[in-house]
């Protein structure tokens, strides 16, 4: 065997040194010949905008770091390195691409940020003093409402991870059999104010599936369950609420969409699909939505308000979070103007603006780990 020529190694050290060059300069040529590597859509996220040279010496100095924010979320081929990443660490490896996702069983996929792990696992119960402060937080707020003529209603959203906890995967085990939302409950039970949806939920989940799998949410038919349990003490506490839509008034649909939100975090939005199990209305809704004007009623909005030209309708406010964003429909239909806010603080100032029927607070069950609330700030009677 004759050892290489001369020039044979130098020439294949050109010939690597050239294609290492010409492989990462690709990202910047593409860029330069006006194929941005972003895709928001498929990653579920707000990507860095181009900054702006404004003649300040602070913007002079924000500027590097945000053009290169930038350049890192518009590179050439982005988005595709970013998904065949994810797309080889899901279906090679096997695991979740990121933290945030946790991957379950049977096409399942669960949120793994925010405290859900820790919520799932019942990893740190609240203590007595925090249990306390929920409880008179709560009871100020109805103290507020009743001094008002106001109905009062608090109920916890539950998780994914807490109807469908054996999708889970097995190197995830709970600690203890309480969670924080059963602490919460048992601690409101005397009052009459708390709502439990779990159990409606756990009876549905025997008949169909009802939250997605690849979005942190319930689909319309889990959305559905809470709303009837949610309505009933609605009505309870305001006779004048007309009663819960019920099954027969809608046509069960199933629709294969795009994946949802979990997906998005994975950089796999485009690849993978989701059957959401609709519920489609037999009777046209009378609920518009009046802020913001054109939004769709399940549209995550800041502040969302419906109305039906009907005054013999109730008022409702209610303060929530992204769970409520499928309730809204339904819930809608009972009431001649219904604010959302999403917050899970009650505020006394929106009440007094509103002047509603009553108040529905509701609160998904990992905030319970992450949220304080803040009884000092309703007004004392």
């Amino acid at each position: 065997m004759h050892a290489p020529g001369p020039t044979a190694l130098p020439a294949a050290r050109w010939l690597l040194a050239a294609l290492f060059a010409i492989t990462i300069g690709l990202p910047l040529a593409a860029n330069l010949a006006g194929r941005d590597g972003a895709d928001p859509a498929a990653e579920n996220r707000e990507l860095a905008t181009f900054p702006h040279l404004a003649a300040s010496w602070s913007a002079v100095a924000a500027f590097g770091p945000q053009l290169g924010a930038w350049f890192d979320d518009h590179f050439g081929f982005r988005s595709t390195l970013v998904r065949w990443n994810a797309e080889s660490r899901l279906f090679l490896l096997g695991v979740s691409p990121t933290p945030t996702v946790v991957k379950g069983d049977a096409g399942w996929f669960f949120y793994g940020d925010d405290k859900s792990i820790e919520d799932y696992t019942n990893a740190e119960p609240m203590t007595a003093e925090a249990v306390a402060n929920w409880r008179l937080a709560i009871l100020r707020a109805n103290k507020f409402l009743r001094a008002r003529g106001i109905a009062y209603v608090f109920t916890i959203a539950p998780d994914k991870h807490v109807v469908y906890g054996e999708e889970m995967p097995a190197r995830l085990s709970r600690i203890t059999a309480v969670s924080r939302t059963d602490q919460l409950f048992t601690a409101l039970q005397d009052t009459g104010l708390a709502v439990d949806v779990r159990r409606p939920l756990e009876e549905a989940k025997g008949r169909e599936r009802i939250y997605q799998q690849t979005d942190t949410h319930w689909n319309d038919r889990g959305a559905f369950v809470a709303y009837q349990r949610i309505i009933a003490a609605v009505r309870a506490r305001v006779p004048t609420t007309p009663p819960a839509w019920t099954r027969g008034n809608f046509e069960s649909i199933e629709r294969r969409v795009p994946a949802m939100d979990l997906a998005g975090m994975m950089g796999l939005k485009r690849v993978l699909e989701e059957t959401d199990l609709q519920l489609v209305p037999r009777r046209p809704r009378r609920a518009r939505v009046v802020e913001p004007p054109g939004a769709a009623p399940t549209a995550e909005e800041g502040t969302l308000i419906t109305e039906i030209d009907d005054p013999s309708l109730p008022r409702a406010v209610i303060f929530r979070d992204s769970f409520v964003s499928r309730l809204v429909p339904f819930l809608s239909e009972h009431f001649g103007r219904a604010v959302y806010l999403w917050q899970n603080d009650f505020d006394a100032d929106v009440v007094e603006r509103e002047h509603p029927d009553v108040v529905i607070q509701e609160i998904v069950g990992r905030h319970l780990y992450s949220f304080i609330p803040s009884p000092e700030l309703v007004p004392e009677q």
